[in-house]
């Protein structure tokens, strides 16, 4: 593709990449291309346990997958899978497959526009049908399809003329490949067609693969490869037709030219993605199903086993409902249930699994869409959604699933530094900085993949997203990690540095520094100076920097700079009108009470400057807490699981467990709650909801906050443990902040016993009642603690 004219030569982004240390980061996010053959494992896969699988008694409506179609994902590639017997409907995704361009232009208002032709869109990359016609629902009985979150495995079931059927789907990163497997026991046999077809409107080259190129240039393809026993597939036109089989398999593959780097526009012109997904559907094709589900099984419960959780045991009744009935039963009846409840974590641990690693990171809808028009472009969101959606990572063992985040802001940095320094400043900005210097990066409310931002200017986005990256350091304590995302910490504060304004408080003489003019996302005001939620990330952003160039060994004096400026911050008060923390450096309340976003309570979660132990002055801890009181209940599903962590942390365990089973709540007819797949529905209006990912993966992230606290140097033990949960329960492999793994093991609301190794860490307090214990270990050392009472 080339250049458009308002594109930043490749010469300028490869200097803002070389004067932000960004040379050797570049890169690190793999793409699309040919690999090794994998490792294949000797054994066949584990039995797994029934608290690991989900299970429902109807296929899916191919009009209504996005609610009721299961995923599958390889971190890059994924579907949505109807598991009908007589017309088997995969909706195909590949994380890059994006319309869109750089978006520089700006509007009238000197905010970016967001629309799918100049902004861009998340959109589907194939449809895959498999049609068996002798299989009609109506025509067959005993039907059952389950999830095994174990082993990243849908399986369907059903009796045909006396003939037990069996298929089951899978998407395997060490193939890079999705496999339908289709088997029977009974002497049955298939007879139908494949048909693979794009949704662009393309050409196919074959019944086998079909290639294309966006109108933005970004070239992909898809390909599949069909076999069979027993009898004959073909190629016959536009279908693959297979007759009498006695077993089926079907391997597909495909994706783009997307690629890393910003000085080639992100994408590469050498990739033919058509090409490479024949050779890689071939290469899978070359081996059984029953060698492709094992190299699969045993690269999926590498990171799925990371981490165990116990919450109890559920009642027989409970476990012999379907997972929709179960979820019904859960919401009419209000009985605990402890095993469906764990399960709803692990699921979304295994969405976390299928889709991130190796691509892009999970937006607002993940890998997974039903059609190309999802909303709000299925983008990145800076104001919650990018942040929300990788909460959970570290939290529950999962911490290379994080890299996707991490390799996609390195990636995006050149691109978002060359805007910020030509398009901040302009004079049609609300949001441009008063003092007339801009330096640095920062982002917009929405971004996409092509280095460009969408809808408005979001100052503080830079803060936050670095926040966000610096935690998952916190965790794994990876000084070559912390070297890869310092240029992202340094670039945020030199923004900050040129944007902060002198301000003397009102009847005093002491003067501090407060944010530009902004508005608290996405409520109140849109001029508002010195947000809370400006004010608490930017005070996180300056301690991390410190702290990250303390580590390294880096810009001493610039880090000396920077802790005088954060020093000189503006800390929320608590409204004396309201009695709540004011969000707005006012005292007057000038938005909606219950809004969905909780921008002003930053502090408190994700950041924990404010603490209800006693080292944070107690009337910003109540303001805190009656400004979260206020906001209510009632939300979204991703608003729910914020004030869920923000109860958790305020060791509520009631509220937050009250939030955490508002989002177990079924959805009907669009309704905020959990769909009959489990993916959570976000209400937009009366009669229509749209699937939106960022709960299904903050809900679980609360979970393990009300179950232990973390932050360097200090572990807090069941802080928010819930009566539900209080009888008898575990924790394995749980990463705490400071460099430990923790295995954890509880009954009757006290611990029983608690393992501590070290990953990095050197030295921490563990505190659960009225005990503490200090210990200090050696990297790769373990302990044991017991004796713990309250």
């Amino acid at each position: 593709m080339n250049p458009q004219p308002t594109d930043p030569s490749r010469r300028t982004v490869l200097s803002l990449a070389a004067t932000a240390g960004l040379t050797t980061a570049l890169g690190g996010l793999p793409e699309f291309t040919a690999s090794a053959a994998p490792r294949r494992p000797t054994a066949s896969p584990l039995p797994t346990s029934p608290r690991d699988q989900l299970w429902w008694q109807a296929p899916g409506d191919e009009h209504s997958l996005i609610e009721q179609g299961l995923p599958v994902g390889n971190g890059r590639l994924g579907a949505l899978a109807s598991n009908d017997p007589g017309r088997e409907l995969l909706l195909i995704t590949d994380a890059t497959m994006w319309t869109g361009g750089l978006n520089d232009t700006l509007d009238a208002d000197g905010q970016f526009p967001y629309g799918r032709a100049d902004f861009g869109s998340f959109t589907l990359l194939a449809r895959l049908a498999v049609d068996i016609p002798e299989h009609d629902l109506s025509a067959v009985n005993g039907y059952r399809r389950t999830l095994d979150l174990a082993q990243g495995l849908v399986t369907s079931t059903y009796v045909h003329s006396g003939v037990t059927y069996r298929r089951e789907i899978f998407a395997s990163r060490p193939d890079d490949a999705i496999v339908l497997h289709f088997t029977q026991s009974g002497g049955g046999r298939y007879t139908g067609t494949v048909t693979l077809e794009g949704t662009h409107g393309e050409k196919p080259t074959s019944a086998e693969s079909f290639g294309a190129v966006l109108p933005n240039g970004l070239r992909y393809g898809a390909a599949i490869k069909a076999y069979g026993s027993g009898g004959r597939v073909r190629v016959n036109g536009p279908h693959i037709e297979f007759t009498g089989c006695t077993d089926l398999t079907v391997v597909l593959s495909g994706g783009t030219n997307y690629t890393t780097d910003a000085g080639t526009h992100y994408r590469d012109p050498s990739l033919d993605p058509e090409g490479l997904a024949r050779h890689k559907a071939a290469a899978a094709a070359r081996h059984s199903a029953d060698v492709l589900l094992p190299t699969h099984v045993a690269d999926y419960r590498r990171l799925y086993e990371q981490l165990g959780l116990t919450l109890g045991t559920s009642t027989d009744a409970q476990r012999s409902l379907d997972t929709w009935e179960r979820l019904r039963a859960r919401a009419r009846d209000g009985v605990p249930d402890p095993e469906l409840e764990a399960a709803y974590l692990q699921y979304g641990r295994y969405l976390m699994i299928s889709g991130s690693r190796g691509s892009l990171p999970l937006g607002l809808q993940g890998l997974w869409l039903d059609g190309n028009d999802p909303d709000w472009m299925g983008d990145y969101h800076t104001d919650i959604n990018i942040q929300m959606n990788y909460w959970m990572a570290d939290r529950t063992g999962l911490s290379g699933c994080f890299d996707a985040f991490t390799d996609y802001c390195l990636a995006q940095l050149p691109s978002w530094t060359d805007l910020t320094h030509r398009l901040f400043n302009d004079p049609r900005n609300r949001y441009r900085n008063s003092t007339g210097r801009v330096a640095g990066w920062t982002v917009a409310i929405s971004t996409n993949p092509w280095g460009g931002g969408g809808w408005w200017w979001h100052p503080a986005g830079n803060a936050w997203l670095s926040n966000s990256l610096y935690e998952h350091y916190e965790y794994t304590q990876s000084r070559q990690y912390l070297a890869r995302i310092y240029p992202l910490l340094k670039g945020a504060c030199e923004f900050w540095e040129a944007r902060l304004l002198p301000t003397t408080l009102p009847g005093t003489s002491r003067e501090v520094l407060i944010a530009d003019s902004d508005w608290s996302p996405e409520h109140g005001p849109l001029d508002a100076k010195g947000i809370t939620y400006a004010q608490e990330q930017v005070w996180a952003l300056f301690g991390n920097y410190a702290d990250a160039a303390a580590v390294l060994l880096r810009d001493a004096d610039y880090a000396q700079t920077i802790a005088g400026l954060r020093d000189k911050l503006y800390l929320p008060q608590v409204s004396p009108k309201s009695g709540w923390l004011e969000e707005w450096m006012s005292p007057d309340n000038l938005g909606e009470t219950t809004h969905r976003h909780l921008s002003p309570l930053a502090g408190l979660f994700p950041g924990d400057r404010i603490r209800p132990d006693g080292s944070t002055p107690k009337d910003i801890v109540d303001g805190a807490t009656a400004l979260l009181t206020a906001r209510g209940t009632e939300s979204f599903g991703w608003a729910n699981a914020w004030r869920a962590l923000c109860w958790a942390r305020l060791k509520n365990a009631d509220k937050a467990y009250q939030l955490v089973t508002n989002n177990l709540r079924p959805s009907t007819d669009g309704s905020n709650g959990t769909a009959f797949n489990l993916f959570d529905i976000y209400q937009v209006e009366q009669g229509r909801g749209i699937f939106q990912i960022d709960a299904n993966l903050g809900t679980p992230a609360a979970m393990i906050e009300m179950l232990v606290y973390s932050r360097p140097g200090h572990i807090q033990l069941l802080p928010a443990l819930p009566d539900a949960w209080a009888a008898s329960g575990s924790l394995d492999g749980v990463p705490v902040r400071g460099g430990f793994v923790m295995d954890l093991r509880w009954r009757k609301g006290t611990p029983t016993e608690v393992r501590l190794r070290s990953v990095g860490g050197r030295a921490t307090t563990v505190v659960f009642g009225g005990v503490s214990r200090t210990v200090r270990l050696a990297p790769g050392e373990s302990v044991t603690l017991k004796g713990f009472t309250r």
